[in-house]
């Protein structure tokens, strides 16, 4: 199993190597599908409707799709965010000790990776869904309301251990891929979340239609 790993590295190393925004792309959209197909499955299998004796719940591949168009955009400005990190806030001393970390600079990096990027991705997460799920822009207004502070205040209390971690010990082209694989579970999240967020506008339209 350890020399499939090693493969696999190797081909995504010389893929970014050549081809990075691509590679990139590509990885953090097939990350964020498997997230929400996790969740899909979650969804079906612990139902409400499961333990009612309602209809099953199908799995819908258009909203995997949709994940994975978010992930696979999302992954170019990730992987340009991480290069200006690199830039702004070199982790590495000039001189003396090259192995010593600068760790006001780690600090700095993820500082700027929540109070920037972070409520950023998530904006285009809730809008990006509305307009791939069809909506218009009252009920994407309101998922902004409803959504766009919860998520923040939960990514505050989760994300910034994985990004010191990622920004600290992972090499640059893995930044990206670390960062997807941690965000499988938070893209579980997301999706539980987006799903149910959609559930209530559905429902609220039908009651006002009636």
């Amino acid at each position: 199993m350890s020399h499939l790993y090693i493969a696999l590295a190797r081909v995504y190393q010389r893929s970014f190597a050549s081809h990075p925004y691509g590679t990139l792309a590509f990885t953090n959209g097939v990350f964020n599908a498997l997230g929400d197909a996790v969740a899909q499955v979650t969804e079906i299998v612990t139902g409400p409707q499961n333990h009612q004796g309602g209809g099953q719940q199908q799995y819908d591949p258009l909203r995997t799709l949709r994940f994975f168009a978010f992930g696979f955009g999302m992954g170019p400005l990730i992987g340009r965010w991480n290069f200006v990190l690199e830039r702004h806030f070199p982790l590495r001393f000039h001189g003396g000790n090259s192995a010593k970390v600068s760790v006001p600079a780690l600090a700095k990096r993820v500082a700027a990776d929540q109070i920037m990027m972070a409520p950023l991705g998530l904006a285009i997460f809730i809008g990006s869904m509305g307009i791939m799920e069809g909506r218009d822009a009252k009920h994407i207004s309101q998922k902004y309301s409803d959504l766009l502070m919860p998520l923040l205040i939960t990514n505050w209390q989760v994300w910034p251990i994985a990004q010191l971690i990622n920004f600290r010990f992972m090499p640059l082209p893995y930044r990206v891929p670390f960062q997807s694989g941690c965000g499988v579970f938070w893209t579980l999240y997301l999706s539980l979340l987006n799903s149910k967020e959609s559930q209530m506008q559905n429902q609220a339209d039908a009651m006002r239609e009636t």
